[in-house]
């Protein structure tokens, strides 16, 4: 028999040959690889470094999976943190986007140099304070070798974690490679923080003043009640101390990141003072519109994608499978935070303002930042959706009521929505996850699930961030403006600081 192909004919013989070497040839890898574990051929266990090769024992097969999983989760710790660095560029463009045309290089240029200015500060001392006594990860390969310490002081019988004091400068002491993960992915989560008084002062703001900011806030404000919540300080012993759920939890920073940022902003805000024009005599506000709304909008869309690296990174661990749900509970949030800000313009009587709409989404990602993992869609969905109305009125009482100029809305956003955050992880978290959460056994249970003392630890980290936060802003911003002035000269203000202030022009024309 002869097939023909081609207008050519080809022996049967022939053509059977050709599958079968071709079969040969794609098949074969494949079953060598896949052999039963138990032969010593297979591809898997040839991979095992073994003492005696090909036949690995089960302690050597141990090693080799425990160091996958660690590379695994390092490597997924990493990628997040890219991402949440990339957050920075989002910050930049939603800020400048709301302020004007004539401060454009002043507000970008504090966005881009915050980042240098508060990794330096926290490679000195930042990330000792702050993970000095908790640098043993174990997702990360629990950094052997290195021996943490926390200065405690004893209150009521129980200890309390107050400040880490090892890891000054990354020396070698903690060169580790988990460490060292730590630390990127906690620096630009730091770096968040940093750059939230950037938009609450921005168009006012001398730069110099901001330079001695950037490194007081990555040295010292963040790091230190980061350590009371992250660190194993005395906010997150609230449980195992005192019986109040599983003491301050809150997953990737409602509070540590956005409330500390927030509070920042506003004590910043109020020292400095409105920008010329913003309020008329008889104390009613003036809308000073920002240049490129675009630009913000663009931003929010940039800062949402980081957001995915902000929550599900803060797992540590690329093999929790609770990753899907905090992804997927982040998104929904920040969609019904939009949609929340739309429905209240709407009630309003007002246009759907598209800078209010990227708020309402910004808040909606603060607000779920806390509770991401411990919640379901549909609580998820209504945090976000609180979090928008919470936002606009927010704003309307900074503008109408108390008369503090916030240029982009930070207060409003990351102040009032990342305290709303911790908070309703208190009411909404369900007990699906969380076994052991700070030490303290059984999954992590709100309020509307049974367990009142957690909303309780939750108020009390709420408020201690608050009035700690607050107060120690206040007092630097106060002594820094005798140091070199808080606020720029009045006549460069109302010309633009770009060239007072950076010596360039954002726009040539």
């Amino acid at each position: 028999m002869k097939i023909k192909i081609l207008h050519k004919k080809i022996p049967a013989y022939l053509l059977l040959s050709m599958i079968l070497m071709l079969a040969f040839v794609l098949i074969e890898p494949l079953r060598t690889f896949a052999q039963d574990a138990t032969g010593a051929k297979t591809g898997t266990i040839n991979d095992v470094t073994a003492a005696k090769a090909g036949a690995p024992t089960a302690a050597e097969v141990g090693d080799a999976v425990g160091h996958n999983k660690i590379a695994i989760n390092m490597m997924w710790t990493l990628i997040c943190g890219f991402l949440v660095m990339f957050m920075q560029a989002g910050f930049a463009m939603v800020e400048t986007g709301f302020t004007q045309k004539k401060n454009v290089a002043h507000t970008m240029g504090m966005n881009f140099l915050v980042y240098a200015i508060g990794m330096f500060g926290f490679w000195v001392c930042g990330f000792a304070f702050m993970f000095g006594g908790a640098l043993n990860a174990a997702t990360l390969g629990g950094a052997p070798g290195v021996i943490p310490h926390e200065y405690t002081v004893t209150l009521f019988g129980h200890s309390f974690g107050v400040i880490g004091s090892v890891g000054f400068f990354l020396n070698s002491k903690v060169y580790d490679v988990g460490v060292f993960t730590l630390f990127l992915f906690q620096m630009v989560f730091m770096d968040t923080t940093a750059t939230i008084p950037t938009g609450s002062m921005a168009e006012r703001w001398s730069f110099k003043s901001f330079l001695i900011f950037g490194l007081f806030i990555s040295m010292f404000v963040y790091p230190i009640y980061g350590n009371w919540v992250w660190g194993g300080g005395w906010l997150s012993q609230l449980g195992v101390n005192f019986g109040l759920g599983h003491g301050m939890v809150d997953f990737a920073g409602s509070s540590v990141v956005h409330l500390v940022g927030g509070v920042a902003a506003l004590a910043g805000a109020i020292i400095i003072g409105p920008r010329i024009g913003k309020f008329n005599a008889d104390g009613t506000a003036n809308t000073i519109p920002g240049h490129n709304i675009p630009m913000a909008l663009a931003g929010t869309f940039i800062l949402a994608l980081g957001w995915f690296g902000f929550n599900p990174g803060s797992t540590l661990a690329g093999g929790d499978f609770r990753i899907s749900i905090v992804a997927v509970n982040t998104m929904m949030a920040g969609t019904a935070g939009t949609l929340a800000a739309l429905a209240v313009l709407y009630i309003q009587k007002k246009k759907p303002d598209p800078g209010m709409l990227a708020n309402g989404m910004l808040a909606g990602l603060v607000a779920i930042t806390a509770p991401c993992a411990f919640v379901n869609s549909i609580s998820s969905v209504i945090i976000g959706a609180i979090a928008g109305c919470l936002v606009v009125l927010t704003i309307h009482l900074m503008d109408n009521v108390f008369k503090i100029d916030d240029p982009v809305g930070a207060f409003a956003v990351h102040g009032a929505n990342g305290a709303w955050g911790v908070l309703s992880l208190g009411l909404f978290a369900d007990g699906s996850y969380g076994d052991g959460w700070n030490g303290v056994a059984g999954p992590v249970k709100g309020l509307f699930y049974g367990d009142a003392s957690q909303f309780g630890a939750q108020c009390i980290g709420t408020l201690t961030c608050m009035v700690y936060t607050f107060v120690v802003m206040y007092i630097f911003f106060k002594i820094s403006n005798k140091i070199t002035p808080i606020r720029v000269k009045a006549d460069d203000e109302v010309a633009g600081l770009d060239v007072p202030e950076m010596g360039v022009l954002g726009y040539v024309d």
